[in-house]
């Protein structure tokens, strides 16, 4: 015979919503609960009927993750840690990527009224305000990364502003006074590259420096190609800096490259600071200083926000705005500056 909720439940010793909120997600359980509860289900070998659960519920048990990149570095990791967390809810998630493009954005928002999917996961580039206000309300919608000023629908990120302030800062403090950025995206809607811009030059203030206009570098995309084109227009310019505050790691990665192309020791010459830790950033020459997200509590805030709007639907429970945490990981492409 097949385990029942209440056969686990009496193995973990706690209670049967204690077991259904684990299985389902639909509430917080803690962690020590959570571990002992999942170590019974695994134990008994429960499954639970899953299409029969969510036919009754009116639900798919499906979820829709929408990126800009699959293959970035960071998305691409980010992704399958919202994969991992999301089959321990029993929740299938299928991915899509939009390529930062309007269109694909509001598609994908606007297929969510069809109730394909239970809930949508979106890290939107260019999508206005204004529609993801009107879309989110078809279906549970967590943003990614985006701040929506009318406040339709969940957001998890970091404190951009902060973590690009003490990225900055660990730069003037190693000795470094002509710091580049290089990431500016006056092209995109969600604001991420504004917010850095804004920390960097809060840091610069700070520490009584005036920012200079051909310090600050705009790219297209924030892959390798664009560090580096940005980095040698920047040194073919006579702008010469000490120092490079990159707006993701794949810019800094790029402008690391030319660095030693052009002769230019690191970090003795030009230290680099990147965001968001990605791995190739930890086996660089020499490996990247950056800001590391907490992905992992990224992925898990999310999914959490979703099923609370899924699971738990409250009207007139205000949108969150969740901060997940973020830490500056100093490696040996920063140090001090030769004198």
């Amino acid at each position: 015979m097949s385990s029942r909720l209440k056969d686990v439940a009496a193995r973990a010793g706690v209670s049967v919503r204690t077991v259904s909120n684990v299985v389902s997600g639909s509430a917080p359980v803690a962690e020590e609960t959570r571990a002992r509860v999942q170590a019974a289900l695994d134990e008994l070998g429960y499954r639970p009927n899953l299409a029969a659960r969510n036919l009754r519920a009116g639900r798919t048990g499906v979820i829709g993750l929408a990126v800009p990149e699959l293959h970035s570095p960071y998305f691409a990791e980010l992704a399958g840690l919202l994969v991992e967390a999301a089959r321990r809810r029993s929740w299938t998630v299928v991915i899509d990527q939009t390529f930062g493009e309007p269109d694909a954005e509001r598609r994908l928002l606007a297929d969510t009224g069809g109730r394909l999917v239970d809930g949508l996961i979106i890290s939107p580039w260019s999508v206005s305000p204004e529609d993801l206000t009107a879309r989110a309300r078809d279906v549970p919608v967590v943003l990614l990364g985006e701040r929506d000023p009318h406040g339709a629908a969940d957001r998890v990120a970091v404190d951009n502003v902060l973590a690009a302030d003490q990225a900055t800062t660990h730069l003037i403090e190693t000795g470094r006074r002509r710091i580049a950025a290089l990431g500016l995206q006056p092209h995109l809607r969600n604001g991420t590259a504004q917010q850095r811009l804004t920390g960097y030059r809060d840091a610069l203030a700070r520490a009584g420096l005036t920012p200079d206009p051909a310090l600050e570098r705009t790219v297209t995309a924030l892959h390798r190609r664009d560090g580096a084109e940005a980095m040698t227009a920047l040194l073919a310019s006579g702008a010469r800096p000490d120092a490079v505050f990159a707006f993701t790691d794949e810019l800094a990665l790029g402008a690391l490259h030319v660095a030693h192309e052009a002769g230019l020791s690191v970090p003795g010459d030009l230290a680099v600071v990147g965001f968001d830790d990605i791995e190739d950033g930890r086996y660089a020459h020499p490996p990247l200083t950056t800001v590391v997200p907490d992905k992992r509590q990224i992925a898990e805030r999310a999914l959490q926000c979703l099923a609370d709007r899924v699971y738990s639907p409250a009207p007139g429970v205000p949108p969150l705005d969740v901060v997940v945490p973020h830490r500056l990981e100093i490696r040996g492409s920063t140090g001090p500056a030769v004198r």
